[in-house]
């Protein structure tokens, strides 16, 4: 289990990083359904994606960093179903989007629940 969580960890982190950069280098206006979000706080999420990256990774070098990797997914997963919710109140009819989503937040869940109580990093 817990190779399958690093894996999950790395694959996140990776995907959290990609998601960062694509925010800074376009704005929340390519999303249609996401284009009622401030540009501020678009750009916010790209910083607390990217330390978010930093925490599922960083107990791979640092063993007392362990508790940062469940607390990162919970808070991935929270803006994944922000972005679901936001995407709902739009209205846009057109789903897939947040069927990704909210399929990102399941595996952050999973990363966290592993985490803090089948294979912690750190006791």
């Amino acid at each position: 289990m817990n190779i399958v969580l690093w894996v999950l960890q790395v694959l996140l982190a990776l995907h959290t990083i990609m998601g960062a950069l694509w925010k800074f280098s376009n704005s929340e206006q390519t999303v249609p359904s996401l284009s009622s979000i401030p540009h501020s706080i678009w750009l916010t999420l790209s910083v607390i994606e990217l330390l978010c990256s930093l925490g599922l990774i960083l107990a791979a070098f640092n063993k007392s960093l362990g508790r940062l990797v469940p607390m990162a997914a919970i808070v991935i997963a929270i803006e994944m179903c922000f972005f679901s919710v936001v995407h709902l109140t739009a209205g846009d009819s057109e789903h897939s989007q947040m069927i990704y989503w909210l399929v990102v937040a399941a595996i952050c869940g999973l990363i966290a629940y592993g985490r803090f109580v089948v294979k912690p990093i750190c006791k």
